[in-house]
């Protein structure tokens, strides 16, 4: 019996009592939850239902509580109920109920932890959207790591995600782009604003190589050229740099084709609709302060020009148009100033922004080996790459790490620590349970001992393998958690405090095969249906983070 399961099952009993005492069932919640107690001896589960609904229904809590631990003594599964304080159920499962979780696993396989929790909604998840001006940073790694992590976390709730990269090829960087192209393929000094780095010579040799007649043609005939030939190739990198990190992009969105597709003209008239649009001096305003935002902001300036705000607004609106319910936009520290800008947009075009609009901002990442800050790099200048990451420490190793802490804080990665091959290093200790596992299950073949069909769930009674349990049941919840809060790294946590060590814990009490010539016992069976329900959740777990789950190491 899951948490869920145990859950659904409070409820039922809630519902019988009340039924039984003539009290009105519909003040009871539609759904409840159950939680593990921080000390174990209070039982396996707790429920303060009786608390939530007491005074409601105009029954003294602990009264209620009673008859409520009275019905559920009677279904099948429970082992005990115990009213503590004021009106607290703690819950004992038998044994038999516990040990069936290993069965539910197994059963449910890679679907395993999926839930309907986020089910029907439509999400927008934009992340990375780096400038087509240079390769992906470590910054943007970042990102990429905990985006593709959230996107996989979402739809395991059951949400409807597309993964999207706005790509910022419209404006003053691009043009710096292409005159630094320019200059390094005439061989004249990088212009005072433009982008440096060797990828910037790399890229205007192969241009070149492919026209070489560019060299030495004025500036306002080869300017654009190179604007559309160098945009091309960057982004062809960017693509491959993210593909080889395992994230994958449905959506690659252009800049331009808002400013050339009179998608700016369509958002202006439609915030003119909802009464937010005003002229002032010449210029096309928002006023986003009827929405806690610091100004009001230009959309096209007095001399026609339209600004990046107007193409924040025509972006927001058209993924709205697209259908989609809820749109995520994942920001690096800088730009936390867009918070209150982006939110007005929303609500200026009559959405609620507490719903229809998320902005996180993800902190900075530094790099370190051995505690000393790496070099920077020189092929892109005064950054570290997401490719330089990767060669360094593996993808698995890179993703793991960026997307097992919290982005509210900055975060530091030890390229010596994080290849380690110890259980020191977070993502070798996930893995190597993974692995462990598959080198047991594989023993057991060669020993002739399989799991069978069915398996008695009451043998899996030590407090090991009863703990072990429990935390395998947790997996749904976990999953749940984490996409309600945009928090991946809830995974990784579970996956290391818990999973990974209640394993290890297990495995170092409880016996799984026999030794030499001795039989095969229904326990090695049982125990045979828990290892592979392990494995299960840690394979589902590691994907979610985009990481591989190992089978030898």
């Amino acid at each position: 019996m899951t948490p869920a399961n145990l859950a659904d099952t409070v409820l039922s009993a809630a519902r019988a009592v009340f039924e039984t005492r003539g009290l009105d069932v519909a003040l009871l919640p539609a759904a409840t939850t159950v939680e593990r107690p921080r000390n174990p001896e209070h039982g396996d589960y707790a429920s303060n239902l009786a608390m939530q609904v007491a005074k409601k229904a105009g029954v003294a809590p602990r009264e209620l509580a009673t008859a409520l631990a009275e019905e559920l003594g009677r279904r099948d599964g429970i082992g005990a109920v115990e009213i503590a304080g004021p009106g607290f159920l703690n819950i004992r499962l038998d044994t038999a109920s516990i040990g069936a979780i290993a069965g539910l696993v197994v059963g449910a396989g890679s679907a395993y932890g999926r839930n309907d929790a986020l089910s029907g909604e439509k999400v927008n998840l934009e992340f990375v959207s780096a400038n087509p001006t240079g390769p992906i940073h470590l910054g943007h790694t970042r990102w990429a790591a905990v985006g593709d992590s959230l996107r996989r976390v979402l739809t395991a709730a059951g949400a409807e995600v597309t993964s999207e990269y706005y790509i910022n090829d419209a404006g003053a960087q691009v043009d710096r782009f292409a005159r630094s192209l320019f200059a390094a393929a005439n061989g004249e000094p990088t212009p005072e604003d433009g982008y440096v780095g060797d990828y910037i010579t790399e890229i205007a040799k192969e241009i070149t190589d492919a026209d070489p007649g560019l060299i030495g043609q004025p500036a306002e005939q080869a300017l654009p050229i190179f604007l559309a030939r160098g945009y091309e190739l960057m982004l062809k990198e960017i693509r491959e740099s993210l593909e080889r990190f395992g994230v994958h992009f449905d959506v690659w969105f252009s800049e331009q084709t808002l400013h050339g597709g009179g998608a700016v003209e369509h958002a202006i008239e439609e915030l003119r609709k909802q009464g937010h649009i005003f002229e002032d001096g010449g210029a096309i305003w928002l006023r986003t302060t009827d929405f806690t935002d610091d100004k009001d902001r230009v959309l096209i300036r007095s001399n026609g020009e339209k600004t990046y705000f107007a193409a924040d607004a025509a972006y927001y609106i058209n993924k709205r148009e697209r259908g989609f319910d809820r749109c995520i936009y994942l920001l690096g520290a800088d730009h936390h100033g867009y918070i209150g800008r982006l939110k007005a947009i929303a609500a200026c075009a009559g959405d609620d922004p507490k719903k229809n609009i998320e902005i996180l901002i993800g902190q900075l990442v530094n790099l370190v080996r051995g505690g000393q800050p790496v070099r920077l790099s020189k092929r892109a200048g005064n950054i570290i790459t997401l490719d330089e990451l990767v060669d360094a420490v593996g993808p698995d190793a890179a993703r793991y790490s960026l997307a097992r802490s919290s982005t509210d804080s900055t975060l530091t990665l030890d390229i010596e620590e994080i290849t380690k091959n110890t259980s020191d290093n977070p993502v070798f200790y996930v893995q190597y349970a993974h692995a462990r596992i598959c080198s047991l299950l594989r023993n057991a073949e060669e020993k002739k001992v399989n799991r069978g069909e069915e398996y008695d769930p009451a043998l899996l009674s030590h407090e090991r393998e009863r703990n072990l349990l429990k935390t395998l049941g947790d997996f749904p919840g976990v999953v749940a958690t984490a996409a309600e809060l945009r928090e991946p790294h809830r995974i990784a946590v579970y996956l290391e405090e818990r999973v990974a060590t209640d394993y290890h814990r297990f495995y170092d009490a409880c016996q799984v095969l026999p030794k030499g010539d001795e039989p095969v016992s229904e326990f090695a069976q049982s125990r045979l249906w828990l290892v592979e329900a392990t494995r299960t959740v840690l394979a589902n777990g590691l994907d979610l983070l985009g990481v591989s789950a190992p089978e030898r190491m």
